[in-house]
């Protein structure tokens, strides 16, 4: 089968609070899928489930070992989905904030790039 690329959506992620790779990634995901209608994928690659799509993810953040990967491709509505993680991304220094259960003053910046494939038989 020959896989074509339909669209790549890049988005940017970011959890201010908590330290969490996973929510700055979830983030970049959701942020990078956020304002699309794939009505091509019906109405010109002549698919007719949206499960048919594939879909790509790679995500670069600070601490990419400690990502859960279930979660972040949970983001993602329909399709076969796979996730690569990188190192990248950035960190910030904010404030910690007690009651907010901060570890350290660290904000995690991600960034995510969503390639949505179809299959040509």
């Amino acid at each position: 089968m020959a896989r074509q690329r339909f669209i790549i959506e890049m988005g940017m992620g970011i959890d201010q609070h908590g330290q969490e790779p996973t929510v700055a990634a979830a983030r970049a995901v959701r942020n990078a899928i956020a304002h699309n209608a794939l009505i091509g994928v019906f109405e010109v690659a002549g698919l007719s489930d949206p499960n048919q799509m594939i879909v790509e993810v790679e995500v670069a953040v600070p601490y990419p070992e400690q990502v859960r990967e279930e979660e972040v491709l949970a983001v993602l509505p329909f399709g076969r989905k796979s996730l690569t993680v990188k190192s990248g991304g950035m960190m910030v220094e904010g404030k910690a904030i007690e009651v907010l259960q901060d570890k350290n003053d660290e904000m995690l910046i991600a960034v995510a790039a969503v390639t949505v494939l179809i299959d040509n038989d």
